[in-house]
């Protein structure tokens, strides 16, 4: 009897054949035994309808007209249950119609008996193969996702879980959505992802950056303006607001809008209508706003300087990123992914951390976040010469505590000692502006403003030096 090649018998399968004839579950044994399968044979179609129940095969062999009950009924119900082995289909008279009956309740083949020695084993063969492209496909599918994440968004830790559970609930509804998160977390990914899967994706998403224009501009941005309405309005110019019509638009850096125009924001979000500045006109508008701050707006509301019915407005549903440091288990992830991205990106060869170089930044607070990984892993990639990036590649802030009390290694060269010392001194500097900056606040019990005024310093400049440690206002929240 002519035998399969080698290679072929190293792939053992566990193989179960129903066929209510002796004789023919005999000859299916012989045939498949010899190649180096395990087979069973059961002659009873409801007894074998059980017994893949509570087993695991890699392929079926199931004649329609094995007793006991319906072939076709008994593929069905291990379909149904999840039964993952593959079922070849037997028939004594095939026809096209219960072939493509077969093959729609999930039969791998369909087969006429009886079957020929060197069929059978191309049979055995083609379903050996196509289980192990679904098993590789499956695979890579899971490597995609961890590598692109929830619509572009990665991490695994349960606190960003949470947020992408919250995106899949909002996303398809057309509620307002607050985020709010430190710089670098990942604000505009997560405004995307919510664009992506909702009703209006196949329309525009338009971005304005509150921060970047002065008053007068970002109205003229927003809302449009008529030819000369102002000095400098040569044409009549259309706002984000139209040019968004049915589409999302994305207010970013949102506590930056002054009092006047957050008025206006109100009202067009309120009648869903817009006036251009210098018209006399309102136009209907139907867009879904989602605003983004890293900035606290309750506590502006209590100063006076953000409209409550605004906040409100804007806050139907909050999106919280929590900053990196507050995310167990994701910054390997995200250094490891990023590493890939970079290497491919800049065209150099594969770089790994070393497991050492790995502790010391799972365990850095980043205060600039994602934001922050993703430029330093960039550096890696670039600065270190070898396949591994160890711990003395790393930035001196991340590979120890500031003002450590032990020296390292001394130098060995001039132009080492001086990089040494300057990261000494960024070192320095760097934890006396953080208590610095934790006094002041314990001093004012968390008010930013106060803060400012005593220490004689404008509150938008106090504001991004908080941001740059990752230290929030309220007292208790600067780790």
């Amino acid at each position: 009897m002519p035998q399969l090649p080698d290679r072929m018998k190293s792939l053992r399968q566990r193989i179960l054949v129903v066929d209510g004839d002796l004789a023919t579950g005999a000859a299916y044994r012989q045939v498949l035994k010899a190649d180096g399968h395990e087979v069973e044979v059961c002659m009873d179609a409801e007894t074998a309808l059980m017994t893949v129940m509570g087993n695991t095969y890699d392929l079926i062999f199931l004649d329609l007209n094995a007793p006991g009950m319906e072939g076709l009924e008994v593929l069905r119900q291990w379909k149904v249950s999840g039964v993952r082995s593959e079922v070849v289909v037997l028939a004594d008279h095939p026809t096209v119609e219960a072939a493509v009956e077969a093959m729609r309740r999930g039969a791998a083949d369909y087969l006429a008996k009886p079957t020929p020695p060197e069929q059978l084993r191309a049979v055995v063969q083609r379903v050996q193969e196509h289980s192990r492209m679904m098993r590789e496909n499956a695979i890579l599918r899971r490597e995609l996702e961890a590598h692109q994440g929830f619509e572009g968004i990665l991490g695994e830790s349960r606190p960003m879980q949470q947020v992408f559970a919250l995106i899949k609930r909002v996303a398809p509804t057309d509620g307002s959505v607050l985020i709010t998160g430190e710089s670098g977390t990942g604000k505009e990914i997560v405004v995307r992802a919510i664009h992506r899967l909702s009703r209006r994706s196949q329309q525009p998403l338009l971005a304005c950056d509150c921060s970047a224009l002065a008053p007068t501009l970002l109205e003229s941005e927003l809302f449009g303006h008529v030819k000369g309405s102002f000095t400098g309005a040569v044409a009549t110019k259309q706002g984000l607001f139209e040019a968004a019509n049915h589409g999302t638009l994305f207010l970013d850096e949102v506590a930056n809008l002054a009092l006047d125009t957050q008025g206006k924001l109100l009202r067009v979000l309120e009648t869903q209508r817009v006036k251009k500045v210098g018209d006399t006109a309102e136009h209907p508008i139907d867009i879904r706003l989602v605003a983004a701050t890293n900035r606290d707006l309750m506590e502006m509301v209590q100063e006076g300087s953000f409209r409550e019915d605004l906040y409100y407005r804007l806050n139907v549903v909050p999106i919280h990123l929590p900053p990196l440091r507050e995310r167990p288990g994701d910054t390997p992830l995200l250094a490891s992914i990023f590493l890939e991205r970079s290497c491919r990106r800049m065209n150099v060869a594969p770089k790994k951390f070393s497991p050492e170089a790995m502790f010391h930044m799972e365990n850095y607070p980043w205060p600039g976040n994602v934001r922050e990984l993703r430029n330093i892993v960039d550096r890696l990639a670039i600065l270190c010469e070898g396949d591994t990036i160890e711990v003395w590649h790393l930035p001196a802030e991340i590979r120890r505590p500031p003002l450590q009390s032990s020296l390292p290694e001394i130098p060995r060269t001039w132009n080492d000692f001086r990089r040494f010392r300057r990261q000494l001194e960024r070192a320095a500097v760097n934890d006396l502006e953080r208590r610095f900056l934790k006094a002041a606040l314990e001093r004012s019990r968390g008010n930013v403003s106060r803060a400012a005024h005593e220490i004689g310093m404008q509150r938008t400049h106090l504001h991004a030096l908080l941001r740059k440690h990752g230290m929030k206002s309220r007292l208790g929240g600067d780790s």
